[in-house]
């Protein structure tokens, strides 16, 4: 069994291209999650905003082994209710890799915005960036795995 490895950043700042700072709360992702992600992610011939944003998320995030990732944390193929506080509109999304979106009407790939925001938060957790130069923030309601 694989045991946890904590990030030297439990919470920090990051400074995005507008030189505005941008608070990140504490992640956890699963070993299995973060190995599937960096493989896309290396698959990928992108140096977008997006894809240097989840790099950094699975850099600072807490590994763990799959059975051991808590269930109120938000994981590939997890159903999340989230909320967007600024509209204060919610959603409730299958959280996917982009080749699994086909198969969800209800699915946000983990290469959008809000996808990438929402791995490894734990329910209640909020997380404020800014993306393409606008303020996101958004609040993990609810976790459901089948």
């Amino acid at each position: 069994m694989l045991g946890v490895r904590r990030s030297p950043h439990p919470s920090f700042r990051l400074n995005t291209q507008e030189n505005i700072m941008t608070t990140l709360p504490p992640i956890t992702v699963s070993q299995l999650d973060r190995n599937r992600l960096y493989a896309l992610l290396e698959r990928l011939d992108d140096e977008s905003e997006q894809i240097e944003f989840l790099y950094r998320e699975l850099e600072r995030a807490t590994v763990v082994a799959p059975d051991m990732l808590p269930a109120n944390v938000a994981s590939l193929g997890s159903k999340l209710t989230f909320r967007n506080e600024d509209t204060g509109k919610e959603h409730v999304r299958i959280l996917v890799m982009p080749r699994e979106l086909e198969h969800y009407a209800d699915g946000i790939s983990i290469l959008t915005a809000a996808g990438a925001a929402m791995l490894g938060l734990e329910i209640g957790a909020s997380i404020l960036w800014h993306h393409r130069g606008k303020p996101l923030n958004l609040t993990l309601l609810a976790v459901s795995r089948s």
